[in-house]
């Protein structure tokens, strides 16, 4: 006796469901074919010409003809697999982790994959990477910290932070810095071409060294525009000479100058602070030059104007830089303190915080 084809009825938001999946570039082809199927059923088509139309095996159009009968438009969706049966349990991860705090072999400086796996013997590289990279461990990754070991951190702290959000009324805060020893590298630059016709631009490792010059710099915290300086060396000279173009530029305004612990910073005597009463000098706590703003402005200079570029003296590197700071300058935007907490940080705290 001939098995009896389930019946298919379709309410009239499920054969709305199932046109769209059939229209549909974005459903995916076994959804597509099994929504035809189920429509092609509630119009009364028999599972061998179903199967002969969308080239299927009958057994194929009379399982999805059941499975939408007892689940509906859910019936159509794929049922979970189980999958590969897990062949490592919770437990390697506690004994990666614990080979971690353990010292490398003799002859290593630092773990890796392959040595992991290695010393656990039935773990392959492969686990041992998937369990670092779930766990965000990078091996090759070294972080750097330098903690400022200053007794009057909070005091020069506070002192710089209160001059950035509230200068005082009617004066100029600077932060002052230089910028030793650029050098003026002359790269091999021009075109390569490859063998299949196209021609790449750009330079080789090769370069010659044609001198190097400092640049000195006073950034106004105000407006964040920059005053720059050249010169040859970075001598205490040196810098009062830029110093007296600063207070040039700024005729009889009270000025706040932050620098850092640098000798030539550091007046010997008193005569050229003497000599310019309406200077203030501030030094940011040793080991803490990133309260410095400047140095930002510092970071962008070498990015966006220095990196890469080719220079046959000095003197094209000061062009370069002088044309980068009159660029700028127009455009140039006040840096904003968004730094909740300035406090050194005990180093075995900050190990921990690593950790965790």
């Amino acid at each position: 006796m001939a098995r009896v084809a389930t019946t298919v009825t379709l309410a009239p938001e499920e054969r709305e469901t199932l046109q769209g999946w059939t229209r549909s570039q974005k459903v995916e082809h076994r959804l597509a074919l099994r929504a035809r199927i189920v429509l092609a059923a509630a119009r009364g088509i028999t599972t061998g010409e179903i199967a002969t139309t969308e080239r299927v095996r009958p057994s194929t159009v009379s399982k999805w003809r059941k499975r939408f009968a007892a689940r509906r438009l859910k019936g159509l969706e794929d049922e979970p697999r189980p999958g590969a049966r897990k062949r490592y349990g919770p437990e390697i991860e506690e004994q990666i982790l614990a080979k971690l705090d353990q010292a490398p072999p003799h002859g290593y400086a630092a773990w890796n994959g392959q040595l992991l796996s290695e010393a656990l013997k039935d773990v392959s590289a492969a686990q041992v990477w998937r369990v670092l990279r779930r766990l965000k461990i990078q091996l090759a990754r070294r972080r750097s910290w330098c903690i400022s070991t200053d007794p009057e951190f909070a005091v020069k702290a506070a002192t710089i932070v209160g001059l950035y959000l509230d200068p005082p009324q009617n004066a100029v805060v600077l932060c002052v810095d230089e910028k030793p020893h650029i050098q003026a590298l002359q790269r091999a630059q021009g075109y390569l071409r490859l063998p299949n016709g196209r021609a790449l631009r750009g330079f080789s490792h090769d370069y010659k060294r044609n001198g190097t010059t400092t640049l000195f710099a006073a950034l106004n915290v105000a407006t964040g525009q920059v005053q720059a300086g050249h010169y040859n060396r970075r001598r205490r000279r040196d810098f009062l000479d830029f110093m007296n173009e600063v207070v040039a530029a700024h005729p009889d305004r009270e000025i706040h100058v932050i620098l850092d612990n640098l000798n030539t910073h550091k007046p010997k005597n008193d005569r050229w602070l003497a000599r310019h009463p309406l200077v203030h000098l501030y030094y940011t706590p040793t080991h803490a030059s990133w309260m410095n703003q400047v140095e930002v402005r510092f970071s962008i200079l070498s990015r966006q104007a220095l990196k890469g570029a080719s220079f046959n003296s000095p003197r094209e590197v000061r062009d370069a830089i002088d044309a980068f700071v009159g660029a700028y300058n127009p455009k140039a935007a006040p840096f904003e303190w968004t730094k909740t907490e300035v406090h050194p940080v005990p180093i075995k705290k900050y190990i921990a915080d690593l950790r965790r």
